[in-house]
């Protein structure tokens, strides 16, 4: 765990929290908008299977305008990251947001209910406050470090399964350019031989705040960028569960591969995934 603490007294969490749902807010209304004309929306390629349209670059912009605008007196240079708009710039040591706009993209132009917007404050590069929006679901997950994670309001905790013939996992798979599909097919069957299940919904943000109200017991991924990651790392910290890379170290919002979990199945899946690879990674 992080000694990373918020630095900022609770009248300007609460400020910092308050602007982060109402962005969000705005932000659901631009991806309401296009959802009604899915069918008209222009589809740009950043890379292989992985795409990008006018609903997600117009929900950053008004998710930044909104942030910077709430904000500008306590923090005038505040900085926002976006998915569509970083640049590879380095983390700010200061408060600064990582924001997805839309996170599945993919399953969002085909029509498909699991996509949602990740907002995440970080300072010293770590997640303090972090908020991930279910939008069709309707579902608010919120999380302040220190002061656990919540859904609409209602605390939540990760599961307290630990036999892994009871556990369900989420997962992302492997996709575009060098993707390491043979790496990924070695952890997948013995994961799925042990387990209840494995589910591959399509927003990591999604699956990393159902872990943290104990719809999964366990996720892993192999390739995530921190906007995919920056609010979830924090959800399921607060929830009580464990986020690290595939070493066991403590994750990052640029950690990838990521694997996370409850306690119990946090260890079982770490371990597995380690045995599965048998120290490749290719």
């Amino acid at each position: 765990m992080t000694n990373t603490v918020v630095p900022f007294d609770d009248h300007i969490v609460a400020k910092i929290l308050d602007a982060m749902g109402v962005a969000a807010r705005v932000a659901e209304e631009v991806i309401r908008s296009g959802a009604a004309r899915r069918g008209s929306l222009t589809w740009e390629s950043k890379g292989h299977a992985d795409f990008v349209t006018e609903v997600d670059t117009g929900a950053e912009a008004v998710i930044q305008h909104e942030l910077v605008t709430a904000l500008a007196e306590d923090f005038p240079d505040l900085q926002v990251l976006g998915e569509e708009s970083w640049r590879d710039e380095p983390l700010p040591f200061d408060l600064a947001f990582i924001v997805d706009p839309l996170d599945g993209t993919t399953n969002f132009l085909h029509g498909i209910p699991d996509y949602s917007v990740s907002i995440a404050a970080i300072y010293e590069t770590r997640p303090v406050i972090g908020l991930v929006l279910d939008i069709p679901h309707n579902e608010m997950f919120t999380a302040v470090r220190g002061h656990g994670s919540r859904v609409n309001g209602t605390p939540i905790r990760v599961s307290e399964i630990s036999d892994p013939s009871r556990a369900l996992i989420g997962t992302g798979f492997p996709f575009g350019a060098n993707a390491a599909t043979s790496r990924y097919a070695r952890q997948f069957v013995p994961v799925a031989q042990a387990t209840a299940g494995i589910r591959r919904a399509g927003s990591a943000a999604v699956d990393l705040a159902w872990l943290a109200a104990g719809r999964f017991d366990a996720f892993w991924e192999l390739r995530l960028n921190p906007w995919d990651i920056a609010a979830g790392i924090l959800l399921v910290e607060e929830a009580g569960g464990l986020v690290t890379d595939f070493d066991g170290g403590v994750a990052t919002v640029a950690t990838s591969p990521l694997v996370a979990g409850n306690p119990y199945m946090h260890a079982w899946l770490l371990n597995t995934l380690q045995t599965a690879d048998h120290g490749s990674t290719t």
